[in-house]
């Protein structure tokens, strides 16, 4: 099997396991990167390895903290990453959490809250559906409609809480302010459980610096990951 994706290619490796090869391609709109943009809008050199190297660096750093994920190994020479065969949830499930109020949440909700507002911790949950553009979901419409069970339902608002406040501890120690992040859970066929899937990159969180918005090649500098 192989599948052509904007950011990423996958191909089979063996029995449950799929081969991940990430690419310089960046998402936008009208050629404006965005990393939650649902089209192509150009390349930028690098930005497959660094990507990979951050996913790698997290993953690893979900591992060691007992959050389970589909991630195998690296390959960082050949831009791949091998990891475990995941079944989505519906059509595919976006989770995304939001520690300050930025972006598409100010665009909703600017009447009613200031931009970068301290929200503590807040997930929604959005289908991924290009045509659609990704429209949010509530908690009730992914158990009448058979997109999760309540038992499922209740294990991946318990994994996506600890992951991503371990995340952003992790960059807070870097100096780094997380403000918002998308992680994408799946069910694993090889260990039978919700896993964290896809990638933990830049192009998944939103970070600042000093008040600046960290640019995507610049996570990887600050991470000191070489």
């Amino acid at each position: 099997m192989f599948i052509e994706g904007k950011t990423k290619n996958i191909r089979s490796a063996n029995d449950h396991e799929f081969i991940m090869e990430f690419k310089d391609s960046v998402t936008g709109i009208a050629g404006v990167v965005d990393p939650g943009g649902n089209e192509v809008a150009g390349t930028v050199e690098g930005m497959g390895k660094s990507n990979l190297k951050v996913s790698t660096f997290f993953f690893e750093a979900m591992e060691e903290a007992g959050i389970p994920t589909h991630f195998i190994s690296s390959n960082i020479e050949e831009n791949t990453m091998t990891v475990e065969e995941c079944n989505v949830f519906g059509k595919g499930l976006e989770v995304i959490t939001r520690f300050f109020a930025k972006g598409s949440f100010v665009r909703r909700y600017g009447d009613l809250v200031e931009d970068e507002q301290d929200l503590g911790y807040y997930m929604e949950i959005t289908t991924k559906d290009d045509e659609r553009g990704d429209p949010l979901i509530t908690e009730d419409a992914l158990l009448i409609l058979n997109i999760l069970t309540e038992k499922e339902l209740e294990k991946l608002k318990e994994l996506n809480k600890k992951a991503s406040i371990e995340i952003r501890r992790i960059l807070e120690e870097k100096g780094l302010t997380l403000i918002d992040l998308k992680l994408e859970f799946g069910y694993s066929k090889k260990s039978q459980k919700i896993v964290i899937m896809d990638e933990i990159s830049s192009g998944n969180m939103r970070v600042f610096k000093d008040g600046k918005s960290v640019k995507p090649l610049e996570l990887q500098n600050y991470l000191e990951i070489s």
